[in-house]
């Protein structure tokens, strides 16, 4: 089963840039994005084959996410039930025979971090909705998760260490994720792989120098990690400050 990831920063923007013919060109059985940026009727989007599940946000032109799956799932959850974090269009799950699959954009810190303690319950919050389901049946979840979760995941990590996305706080929430029963899959097949980033700022020429940062994940719940055959990133791929990120596992 082939499963994409990507943040697309605004699908109407990147609609004219190629989202169309990319996602044809890769068959995916289950294609999530993030960042989408559109109120329910805003988009022009119905891929032939596909169901199609989305999650806005109450705010206008902000956050959103949606899933485009081959397979019609058992049942549809938006949102994690916690109104403090439901207002922002961040969370979708599919729940399908075998497995869970989970679509995520995490909230940014924010500049000056003023966001972080927010940012901390929403870890707290999505932990226990990921355990919860896992403790149903394996999860999948993907998505623009906000962190690099190890020097390695960036390129100038000293520099970033008190930044939003490279915290101790908000790294240590992902490491206690996975501690408590998930397996970072592209780190798992890639332990030592560097200057592989999903995300570059749009100043001083950051993706043609490559000055990225890894923060667009495959998340799956450890006992699915041996049925992993490939966790790639397509960062040749244009259309957004995010570039695709693609998990291959068996059915």
């Amino acid at each position: 089963m082939k499963f994409i990831s990507w943040n697309v920063n605004g699908l109407r923007a990147c609609m004219t840039k190629g989202f169309p013919e990319y996602f044809q060109s890769q068959g995916a059985d289950a294609f999530c994005i993030q960042e989408t940026k559109l109120q329910p009727g805003q988009a022009d989007f119905a891929p032939e084959g596909y169901h199609a599940y989305w999650n806005s946000a109450d705010k206008k032109g902000y956050s959103g996410t949606a899933i485009f799956a081959r397979q019609e799932p058992l049942a549809v959850r938006y949102d994690m039930g916690v109104d403090e974090h439901d207002h922002e269009g961040r969370v979708i799950d599919l729940e399908f025979e075998r497995y869970h699959l989970v679509t995520v954009y995490t909230p940014n810190s924010q500049r000056g971090l003023t966001r972080l303690d927010y940012r901390m319950q929403w870890e707290d919050a999505f932990a226990q909705y990921l355990l919860a389901l896992d403790a149903q049946k394996p999860v999948i979840v993907c998505g623009d998760l906000n962190v690099a979760h190890r020097e390695i995941d960036l390129r100038h990590p000293k520099a970033n260490v008190q930044n939003a996305g490279f915290t101790p706080q908000e790294r240590e929430k992902l490491t206690s994720l996975l501690d408590r029963g998930f397996v970072d899959s592209f780190r798992l097949l890639h332990p030592e792989d560097r200057d592989r980033y999903t995300w570059w700022s749009y100043m001083a020429n950051s993706r043609a120098k490559n000055v990225g940062w890894r923060i667009d994940y495959f998340l799956v719940s450890r006992r699915l990690a041996s049925a992993i055959r490939a966790a790639e990133i397509d960062d040749g791929v244009m259309g957004s400050d995010h570039c695709p990120v693609i998990l291959d596992i068996e059915p």
